[in-house]
């Protein structure tokens, strides 16, 4: 008996030591942990500082401290890399904080759940997981990230003047600062700045606006956000019941619609106009997505300047139509001005995969993917004349880890709107829960590629470290495969041409990705759609090609609209093509085609004679014709 009551109570001892060394650690870790948003108070009291002092080399280089660049750095920093991160403001954020944009686009996959997750979840979270957010909450919500990382150095108000490119590796950066300049060395880099400014530094290939599909010029409206209080809420909702300016919806932070401001609101600034608002609330304050502004240069800072300052004044015209107009906003007032505008493009960096818009349209799965997009392809406007649209609404599509490597320069990854996208594609992938994740997977590859002593390029061709690249991001929850990658259309017999088509911009489906295929077509929708085409190919269309084409289809314009056969097209096209001694009308022109295989057999069996062409036989005619040219 004595030795068992000796073991009961050497039991005991051990049951109740336990139970007080986990009580004490619990007691600890709750008297020490604070809240979230305990955290966020203390840190927006504290000031990111530049450093003066720095590592002699880092494993990762972060240039750019905007929401993409956080989670870049975060990302490599909790993968074991030594990791610095330079942010020429004050504050990080970026476009998110400096910019005002707080009303969250989160692109959602085939099963309704955000494809953006990882680190843009985290960071959600820490902000409300709102549709909106607070500007100091996103502020320092992106501070304590970075401030939670030991392996990460953060230091602000600092510029990077310099790359040191060596044998096309980019080996060092020299910095600027209060403290003066200093050279660092980084074994990887990653460019996080919205106009891919490092990028352009080391000599890495890019082109501008819509320079890939013949349109350098094409430059999206850029939007000064505004910045209210003391708006009605309540007198908002009542608006929307009585659609005075069209359909809109609410929740408890967002309002999005009222179209008719599109014509209702008549612009006082040259080159402005409010459409559609996108509002957010938060608390008593509201941030306005609405105000468009054109013809502005993204990477001239005289153009910018002057279109915060043309958008200040039009922001006042706009708040005093929306008080005698718009019940809610009666008693409203501005609250401040963002210091940066909202810039949807400028440049794209050249990639080692330019993720095409067919990519899209085809909800398309790469053996690389690093991350998925889901957002609707919104062309903003570009002109007071027009309004924008819609080119598709993917389910789910994936971006490579080809996409974010540009192509001539090694050592570097680019992430945010100026990554390896067409100009099309960026349409979608431009926004930065997307550009969040792709930063995400960019901070670990980096410290893969460190651990492993290889270049970006090289691991974009090695099966294996890409794959342990993706369980890294599998398991920090940053990626997941889709199950579900049908798209329009798909294994008819014009699928192909549509997708050649829509790389180029010619054809859009909208929300619904509906091209209308069955609908009769006409001659006049014909010559609009081949003209387009060869303005976007000009630069490989030969001069008498084009000088007929302008010539032949100049005349149909004069006339009546009428529908379209297949002869009238195949005599069109010959003359256009080959000229007026083939386009004899004793000749057979559809075969004349055939034989000079401007189409193909498979597109001719499709087509009967003597009916009717519908949109679906217009577009694999036009997509052969311009695929000659390709």
């Amino acid at each position: 008996m004595g030795k068992r009551n000796t073991f009961f109570i050497i039991i005991i001892i051990i049951v109740l030591g336990l139970s007080t060394i986990y009580f004490l650690l619990n007691k600890r870790l709750f008297q020490t942990a604070p809240t979230i948003t305990e955290d966020l108070t203390t840190v927006q009291n504290e000031q990111p500082e530049p450093l003066g002092q720095f590592e002699e080399k880092y494993d990762v280089i972060v240039i750019g401290g905007e929401p993409e660049g956080v989670a870049a750095a975060v990302s490599a920093a909790r993968n074991g890399a030594k990791t610095l991160l330079i942010e020429k403001r004050e504050e990080l954020g970026g476009l998110f904080t400096y910019g005002m944009l707080n009303f969250l686009d989160i692109p959602q996959g085939a099963d309704g759940k955000s494809v953006s997750r990882g680190i843009f979840e985290e960071w959600h979270q820490m902000v409300g997981s709102g549709t909106s957010f607070g500007i100091p909450e996103a502020k320092a919500a992106f501070k304590l990230l970075v401030d939670q990382e030991e392996n990460l150095t953060l230091t602000t108000e600092t510029e990077v003047v310099k790359a040191h490119v060596n044998n096309n590796r980019v080996e060092g950066v020299t910095i600027r600062n209060r403290y003066g300049e200093l050279e660092i060395g980084g074994e990887t880099f990653i460019d996080a700045t919205q106009d891919a400014d490092f990028s352009v530094m080391t000599g890495a290939p890019y082109f501008l606006g819509g320079e890939d599909i013949g349109l350098k010029d094409k430059k999206m409206s850029v939007t000064l956000i505004i910045h209210l209080k003391n708006v009605d809420w309540e007198g908002i909702k009542e608006t929307i019941k009585s659609e005075k300016f069209g359909y809109a919806r609410i929740k408890d932070d967002a309002a999005w619609g009222f179209s008719k401001l599109h014509t209702a609101y008549k612009p006082v600034e040259e080159n402005t106009r409010l459409r559609g608002l996108n509002l957010a609330k938060v608390g008593d304050e509201y941030f306005i997505n609405a105000l468009q502004i054109f013809g502005v240069d993204g990477l001239d800072e005289n153009s910018k300047r002057e279109a915060i300052e043309k958008g200040k004044r039009e922001t006042e015209h706009i708040l005093a139509y929306l008080k005698e107009e718009f019940p809610g906003f009666e008693n409203a007032e501005i609250a401040s001005f963002p210091t940066e505008l909202y810039i949807r493009e400028t440049r794209h960096i050249i990639s080692e995969h330019q993720l095409p818009m067919s990519d899209v349209w085809t909800n398309r799965d790469h053996w690389d993917a690093i991350a998925y997009g889901a957002y609707p392809v919104d062309i903003q406007a570009q002109t007071p004349d027009d309004y924008g649209y819609v080119m598709a609404n993917p389910k789910q599509y994936a971006i490579p880890f080809r996409s974010l490597i540009p192509k001539q320069i090694d050592g570097l990854l680019v992430v945010g709107r100026s990554s390896g996208y067409s100009s099309l594609a960026a349409g979608s992938a431009r926004i930065v829960p997307t550009g969040m994740t792709t930063g995400e997977a960019a901070g670990v590859a980096a410290a893969i590629a460190v651990e492993n002593n290889v270049t970006f390029r090289q691991m974009s061709q090695n099966q294996e470290l890409v794959q342990l690249l993706q369980k890294k991001l599998e398991k920090q929850n940053a990626y997941q495969k889709p199950t579900d990658t049908t798209y329009p259309y798909q294994g008819e017999w014009f699928d192909e041409s549509i997708q050649f088509l829509i790389d180029y911009g010619l054809v859009y489906g909208g929300y619904d990705n509906d091209l209308q295929v069955d609908e009769k077509t006409s001659f006049h929708s014909f010559i609009n759609l081949l003209s387009n085409g060869f303005s976007r190919m000009r630069a490989s269309i030969p001069e008498e090609i084009f000088s007929r084409f302008v010539e032949k289809s100049s005349g149909i314009f004069a006339e009546k609209d009428h529908p379209v056969t297949r002869e009238d097209l195949a005599t069109f096209l010959v003359i256009v093509l080959f000229g007026e001694e083939k386009g004899d009308s004793s000749l057979d022109h559809w075969g004349v085609l055939l034989e000079e295989r401007i189409v193909n057999e498979q597109i001719a069996n499709h087509i009967s004679a003597d009916a009717h062409l519908t949109k679906k036989e217009m577009f694999a005619i036009t997509a052969s014709v311009l695929s000659n040219f390709n």
